[in-house]
Order: C-alpha cells, then structure tokens, then sequence
C-alpha cells in the first residue's frame, strides 16, 4: 500500500475521495525529508502526475491542509511550506543560517495549557515557530 493511500479513509470519512492529484502530492509530501516550498511540491509531484500544474498544486495543498493530513509551516524567509501532519511538533529556525529543527509538542506542552488558561482560548493548532540563533552561528556573533 502507498503511504497516501493510508489517507484516503480520512478523506471518504468526510465526504472527498482520493484524487490522483491528492495521492501524488501527499506520496511527494511523504517521501520528503524536510518542509518543501508549494514549487518542490510541484516539480517532485509531476514525476508522478505530469499533467498537474501549479495552480492545481497550490489549491490541493490549501484542501489538504484544511483537513489536516498535512501543515503549513512559515519560515524565517516568509516562505510557506508544507509537510506531513504527523504528531505534534514545532520548529526552531536559525535566523542566519536557516537551520531548521523539529521539537516535540511534549517539550513545550505546558506553555499551550498555561496559555489556553490564561486567554481563554480553546488552541486547535499546534505548531510554532520559534527564531534565534542555532549553537554555530551563535559562537560565531
């Protein structure tokens, strides 16, 4: 089985079906080590789907984000880019370098619940960027 077909009973749950537009990019979406920029999305996808285009591209990765089998993530640069939805993680980017590290919910979870405390907010999203200086280019400042 195709690690995008493991989707497909999350999207007939709500009524949608998986297209082979859906299935090449969450295939390309899985198969990524790291967030890739909608453009990366496309271009990777296309060895699968070649008739897909960007438009196409852009608006299944907002459908699939919407549903939640994938995240947006933005970047230091304003970049947006998009990976898996697996478990709950943030990110640590290096303003300097770009340097991009995960860091489980676990670790940070007590801010959310002290947070959802404070304001009276129900949080639905769990993903933060956090910004700074990663251990080598902090020694070298």
């Amino acid at each position: 089985m195709s690690c995008s077909e493991a989707y497909a009973p999350q999207l007939r749950a709500r009524g949608y079906r998986m297209t082979p537009q859906r299935h090449a990019i969450l295939h390309t979406l899985c198969h990524a080590n790291r967030s890739l920029t909608p453009a990366e999305v496309c271009e990777r996808a296309r060895k699968q789907f070649a008739s897909l285009t960007e438009p196409t591209v852009y608006r299944t990765l907002d459908f699939l984000a919407e549903n939640d089998l994938i995240r947006s993530v933005r970047l230091n640069s304003g970049r947006l880019v998009y990976e898996i939805a697996g478990p709950a993680h943030h990110h640590l980017i290096c303003r300097r370098c770009g340097q991009d590290q995960e860091v489980k919910h676990q670790l940070i979870q007590s801010m959310y619940q002290k947070l959802e405390s404070f304001s009276g907010y129900q949080i639905t999203d769990l993903h933060t960027t956090f910004f700074g200086l990663c251990p080598k280019c902090k020694q070298g400042a």
